[in-house]
């Protein structure tokens, strides 16, 4: 058998993975070294620094910083014209390996034509224009929403553009027919999520609380968390917990003011796991439907019940393990109430895994990767 040797171009340093946009490279380039692929990583730099670990599952690591960019284009996204790198690109015209670009972010010079006559794929994330249209709905400081929402409009052309180069393998079932239809993407699959998790945990019983975890530095995030405070568990005599990196002070203020509800702020690994190991339901609701949600998987996996709506949800292909209910706080309370005094059976844990292992197969979308790249 010929040597599988493959460049990775990551937005970030994917380690440690503690975040939804780094977990699914992570575990996706590990996956690659147990099946004896050589990969060559190139990652942007901002704020995460070089790691050694990544070292044990890579030929070679290669950083890049990220620009700081002071001028506004018009042409081309920020998130993808501040990884624009002549070095990384030198690199990559060395050999005639193939190319694995993880996110819009890493893709200038896919849509450039700089890496012609190579086998190349797309990692897509989300369908980036829709999400930085919603984060705009949902941003209040003026600046940042004219940010997010001419960043949508520029990345709505880009990814136009690009979806007529490239073969993408994206997240969610949901962003392939996305793309199939706004943008008319010529080459586009589904391409499950990479895990740390291999078997549903969830624990026999029930437990104390419930649960709403994330990212609460992003503006979506928070908003799911005030809303549920203030629609949902205010009418409820149920404990709830919020947790998540890095909140903002007005939410750690309006958390007080709810004598059953509390604020996990920046919890570790370890602690996030003991959260949605002993909460009775995972409340994870989403304002988009782009993407899939890491944090749900981690629910599912770990966790007891998991309460959804559609956008949390939508192509995935989790529906059948998640009780998903309309978009109103009536129909929140009137499942939390019920849920919580249900207790979580073996049953439904091997109802989980029958559908969990199936789709979230690290080894099954390996062997689809090496497939592309080696047929």
């Amino acid at each position: 058998m010929n040597k599988r040797v493959l460049h990775i171009i990551t937005h970030d340093v994917p380690w440690p993975a503690d975040f939804g946009g780094v977990i699914d490279l992570f575990y996706k380039i590990k996956a690659l070294h147990h099946a004896g692929v050589q990969v060559h990583l190139h990652a942007f730099v901002h704020r995460r620094p070089p790691q050694n670990e990544l070292n044990k599952y890579c030929a070679s690591v290669n950083y890049y910083p990220r620009k700081k960019i002071t001028g506004i284009s018009l042409r081309t996204p920020y998130i993808v014209s501040s990884r624009k790198n002549t070095a990384l690109l030198r690199r990559l015209q060395q050999d005639n390996y193939p190319i694995l670009a993880e996110g819009i972010h890493s893709s200038y010079w896919l849509q450039a034509g700089r890496l012609q006559n190579r086998i190349v794929l797309l990692r897509l994330y989300n369908a980036e224009f829709e999400y930085y249209h919603k984060l705009a709905l949902h941003e209040t400081n003026k600046l940042k929403q004219l940010y997010f929402s001419f960043e949508s409009r520029l990345l709505k052309k880009y990814e136009q553009q690009l979806a007529q180069k490239v073969k993408i393998a994206a997240l969610s079932s949901n962003d392939v027919l996305l793309y199939q239809r706004q943008l008319h993407a010529k080459d586009i699959f589904h391409l499950p999520v990479f895990i740390p998790y291999t078997d549903a945990m969830g624990s026999e019983g029930c437990g104390c609380y419930c649960l709403y975890h994330g990212n609460l530095s992003v503006n979506e995030n928070e908003a799911v968390a005030i809303w549920l405070l203030q629609e949902v568990f205010s009418k409820l005599p149920v404990p709830f917990v919020i947790a998540g990196k890095n909140p903002s002070a007005k939410l750690e203020a309006l958390v007080h003011q709810y004598e059953r509800s509390c604020l996990v702020a920046n919890p570790s690994d370890k602690e996030l796991h003991d959260l949605i190991v002993k909460a009775q339901v995972n409340v994870l609701p989403s304002f988009n439907n782009t993407g899939v949600k890491l944090k749900l998987l981690n629910a599912l996996f770990n966790g007891r019940h998991c309460l959804v709506n559609k956008a949390g949800v939508t192509g995935s292909g989790l529906d059948t393990i998640c009780t998903i209910i309309d978009d109103n706080a009536a129909a929140f309370i009137t499942a939390i109430s019920y849920l919580y005094t249900i207790p979580y059976t073996d049953q439904m844990n091997e109802q989980r895994n029958s559908v969990l292992k199936n789709l979230y197969n690290n080894k099954k979308n390996t062997d689809k990767l090496i497939e592309i790249f080696w047929s």
